[in-house]
């Protein structure tokens, strides 16, 4: 009797086990901006996102869209869930798509900044004075609408201090991407481009014939780099896992720390680290000059004095940024 009892209890325990639904793995859509071409970009982030899967067990889908408008939408109504974002798009998805930063990434040499850069033909003889001279002279590329280096960071240090509005400038302005307009200043087709420090790296990596054709003309002060960036609604547990495994790539010891430091060097990356308060802080100033500079061409007395609060608003910030970082003094490794 007790052994029937027993054998009763284990196939009722087994058949349990057998009908229990195993956890479903939680599957994050990564989302990674084909600036230069989605061929090119799966071939330099698919390794880290390989070992993201095997150091995590979270199961990467990787999402690609060749604008920051479809991945920050993307984020927003939770298509994708973390992703590789520049420093403009961080800051909207921040205010807009309810994420925060998890990392920031280190450039090789332990930098964290890059450069917009202005770029024309090679032997074109096309300088900055020129370029500023406009009078439609120019077929002229710029970025993405929401690019940093793309749009941002030239309206800002270029063209709205010299009261200038690109399409009253040049004679043609075309919006595109940074691989395509440095393709079309090399062979003839714009005359004047934007372009990045990065851009450039990866075109002399990929194509050094094509990058060898064009030359900058101006360049930027520094830009903070490129970051990942998760919603913030984000089972607790999985955001550690994606900071931990982001803030510790490329520090192991051994053939692992070899084989991460490979995988970082094909993005042309050192690692990654810690976002502090004030990471985009350039990029808010920026922004909001842009705003104000919108605000002052239409007019509208109320758009200008709204603009001018959060221009306001966002000096303030920064400067307080700057107080508590001289409060700090010198960080320590």
């Amino acid at each position: 009797m007790i052994r029937k009892a027993l054998l009763a209890a284990l196939t009722a325990a087994a058949l349990v086990a057998g009908c229990a639904k195993k956890e479903p793995d939680q599957v994050i859509n990564f989302s990674i901006l084909s600036a230069e071409d989605q061929t090119s970009m799966s071939k330099v982030w698919q390794p880290l996102l390989d070992d993201l899967h095997a150091q995590t067990g979270l199961t990467i889908k990787p999402f690609f869209a060749s604008n920051y408008t479809a991945l920050i939408e993307a984020m927003r109504f939770n298509q994708v869930q973390v992703g590789w974002f520049s420093a403009l798009p961080t800051l909207e998805a921040v205010n807009r798509a309810d994420a925060d930063v998890l990392a920031r990434v280190i450039t090789q040499g332990g930098q964290g900044v890059y450069q917009s850069v202005i770029i024309v033909k090679k032997g074109s003889g096309i300088t900055l004075p020129d370029v500023l001279q406009c009078g439609k002279r120019y077929n002229f590329g710029i970025g993405d609408a929401r690019s940093t280096s793309g749009t941002l960071a030239p309206m800002a240090y270029v063209f709205i201090p010299n009261k200038i509005e690109p399409n009253d400038c040049f004679k043609v302005v075309r919006s595109a991407s940074h691989q395509s307009n440095l393709f079309s200043v090399a062979n003839g087709v714009l005359d004047v481009a934007t372009n990045n420090t990065v851009g450039l790296l990866f075109a002399h990596r990929e194509n050094p014939e094509l990058a060898d054709k064009v030359q900058v003309i101006w360049s930027s002060p520094l830009l903070p780099e490129s970051s990942i960036v998760a919603r913030r609604d984000l089972d607790p547990k999985v955001q550690a896992k994606l900071k931990a495994f982001f803030l510790n790539y490329g520090k192991a010891a051994g053939a692992e720390g070899e084989h991460e430091r490979a995988v970082l060097k094909g993005l042309d990356y050192a690692g990654f680290a810690n976002a502090g308060a004030d990471y985009l802080d350039p990029i808010r100033e920026m922004d909001a000059s842009q705003a104000l500079y919108d605000a002052r061409k239409s007019g509208d007395a109320g758009k200008i004095a709204a603009a001018q609060k959060a221009y306001d608003a966002v000096e303030a910030q920064v400067a307080a940024h700057k107080a508590a970082a001289r409060d700090a003094g010198p960080a320590t490794s």
